[in-house]
């Protein structure tokens, strides 16, 4: 009895007794059916959340699949974030929304990756050398997406951010009377046609000069000098004696043919030696052979040339004064064999001056030459002014302008047109910031339109502002194309 007393009364002063085994039990069971219900019901929602958030994820990768900003001064450097050009320090821009050849949105396909710094350097994955992140390039950029076999061009695509930023502007091809103007420098030239000459046929001596300058304006008859020979005074005299002669047969009652006959050989002789009738009539009804030849202006025209002083002695076959008749002139015009086709024979043509501004000169066109010059690889054009004034005088420059008739045709601004070679390219707009290079041929033109016989359609908007910007970089993606595919 005492050792039972013992322990009840050490319990009484503050030591529990342990519980019995059944109510451990019943504590812990509960505790553990919570925790696992608690936990599965955790997994359930962490999986479903995991699969959403899979889901969301691969949507957003698919979203931002195309680089959503890009350098505008250099379409290599893209990002997919916000931030400044590594090269130049431009601020990004950020990209349209890419869309289909319909106008819906799309998914574009990568092509190869090309590095940011060496547009030369590519790689068929987003890491190059030394771990670079390369940017992708397109299909779509590369190929042209359906535009025409173009050597050295592809398709762009230009978001209209950088657009507005490099100024482009389009234009549509429209219809209207169009016709062939041509235009080039041109030099006036003396009419070789116009041009005379005094010939000296007898050996002399100049006595007198009436005409002392080069430019000095003449008339037709008028003195230009006077020479002394002595060959001709006895041929002056020689015609003095026939008269006299036939005048003595006369008045003997004798047969005056013989006279005649001598008076007409010895008249036919001063001729030849270009003595005026007017001036025979006179030795003849004076009686008494000129000591000195007066030679006259054969034409009205102005002195070009001038060889002869007073006192000097002349030959047969010199040629002491050169007459031009300016009332008609040349005027040369160089014209490339792409020009020749439309120049014809007879064209109606007008020439404008720096010295006579505001005015125009009527002329034609009245021969071509039939030979190219081998150095310049033109030819020229022979055209026919009037010139009643002397205001067009030679080797003045000016610019001749031909004109054909015109008819209806397509056209286009004529600072649309780019020349590859020997063949003219435009880049039509296709819509979603899209421009396809397209072979085109030309027709007639008139200042600052030009026709298009082939390769556009009325409507069609083409680039004719900053389209120099967009071959440049249409070259590029071509060429860089090029390296992809070896």
């Amino acid at each position: 009895m005492t050792t039972d007393s013992t322990p009840a009364s050490q319990l009484s002063e503050g030591t529990a007794a342990p519980p019995p085994r059944h109510g451990i039990v019943s504590i812990i069971l509960p505790t553990l059916l919570v925790g696992i219900t608690i936990g599965a019901t955790g997994t359930h929602l962490l999986m479903h959340g995991c699969a959403r958030n899979s889901k969301t994820g691969l949507s957003e990768a698919r979203a931002r699949k195309a680089p959503l900003y890009q350098c505008p001064m250099h379409p290599t450097v893209t990002s997919d974030h916000p931030g400044d050009c590594p090269i130049c320090g431009m601020s990004l821009v950020p990209l349209a929304s890419v869309r289909g050849p319909g106008g819906e949105p799309g998914e574009r396909k990568v092509a190869f990756y090309r590095s940011p710094t060496g547009p030369s350097q590519t790689s068929e994955t987003p890491k190059g050398e030394l771990s670079t992140a390369y940017v992708p390039v397109y299909e779509d950029e590369v190929q042209g997406a359906g535009a025409p076999p173009v050597k050295g061009l592809t398709t762009v695509s230009i978001d209209p951010a950088r657009q507005q930023l490099i100024g482009l502007r389009t234009e549509k091809v429209t219809k209207g009377p169009v016709g062939t103007a041509w235009h080039t420098v041109a030099r006036i030239e003396v009419d070789p046609t116009r041009v005379r000459k005094t010939n000296v046929k007898i050996e002399g001596f100049v006595e007198k000069i009436f005409v002392d300058f080069v430019g000095q304006s003449v008339r037709k008859g008028q003195p230009l000098f006077s020479v002394y020979s002595p060959t001709l005074f006895s041929a002056q005299s020689e015609y003095l004696l026939a008269l006299q002669t036939r005048d003595a047969l006369a008045k003997s009652g004798g047969s005056s043919e013989n006279g005649d006959n001598l008076i007409t050989a010895a008249r036919r002789r001063l001729e030849l030696w270009d003595i005026t009738a007017a001036e025979i009539n006179r030795i003849a009804r004076v009686r008494e052979p000129t000591k000195t030849l007066t030679f006259v202006s054969p034409i009205s025209g102005v002195v070009t040339a001038k060889n002869v002083v007073q006192g000097a002695r002349v030959s047969p076959g010199e040629a002491p004064y050169e007459i031009t008749d300016l009332g008609m002139v040349w005027v040369m015009a160089d014209a490339y064999q792409n020009d020749i086709g439309r120049i014809r024979v007879g064209m109606k043509a007008t020439l404008t001056l720096a010295a006579y501004p505001g005015r125009s000169f009527p002329g034609q066109v009245v021969f071509i030459d039939p030979l190219l010059d081998p150095k310049t690889r033109t030819a020229k054009v022979h055209l026919h002014f009037a010139n009643p004034d002397r205001e067009l005088k030679p080797e003045m420059f000016g610019e001749v302008t031909l004109q054909t008739p015109t008819q209806e045709g397509l056209r286009i601004p004529a600072d649309a047109v780019i020349r590859a070679g020997t063949q003219d390219v435009v880049f039509v707009a296709q819509g979603a910031g899209r421009f396809e290079p397209r072979l085109i041929q030309l027709g007639a033109k008139n200042g600052d339109e030009v026709e298009v016989t082939s390769g556009l359609a009325l409507g069609q908007a083409v680039v004719t502002r900053a389209n120099f910007l967009v071959d440049s970089e249409s070259q590029l993606r071509a060429a860089l194309a090029t390296v992809q595919s070896r």
